[in-house]
C-alpha cells in the first residue's frame, strides 16, 4: 500500500513501488478532481477490491466506479516525471501539487 520514507529531511508517503505520492490543491476531502489528461499526467493511486483502509489511510470512489487512495481523505498520485524512487519532481508543478507527507 502506502510507505512512508525520508527524502530530504520529510517523511514523503511513497507507493509500494517506492514513488512518491502528491497531493492536489483542486481536491477536496474524499473527492478527486484530476481526470483524462491531468489522470495521465498524474496517476491517482489505485486501490483494488481486497484492499481495507485503515487509520489516516481511506478509500474513494472516482466518477467511473473505480477506487483510489486517500490520505487524511486527499487523494494520491503518482507523477509521471518522477523516474525512479526518491524523485520529487512533481513537487510545486502549476503551483497546485504537493509532496504527500506525514
Amino acid at each position: 500500500m502506502v510507505k512512508s520514507t525520508d527524502i530530504g529531511g520529510k517523511q514523503v508517503l511513497t507507493g509500494d513501488n517506492g514513488m512518491t505520492l502528491y497531493i492536489f490543491d483542486k481536491d477536496t476531502a474524499g473527492v478527486t478532481n484530476c481526470y483524462d489528461s491531468c489522470a495521465e499526467k498524474w496517476p491517482p493511486l489505485m486501490a483494488d477490491e481486497t484492499t481495507q483502509a485503515e487509520g489516516d489511510f481511506t478509500i474513494i470512489e472516482r466518477t467511473d466506479g473505480t477506487k483510489m487512495w486517500a490520505y487524511k481523505d486527499m487523494p494520491l498520485y503518482y507523477w509521471v516525471n518522477d523516474k525512479a524512487p526518491g524523485d520529487v519532481t512533481g513537487d510545486g508543478v502549476g503551483g497546485v501539487w504537493h509532496l504527500a507527507v506525514e
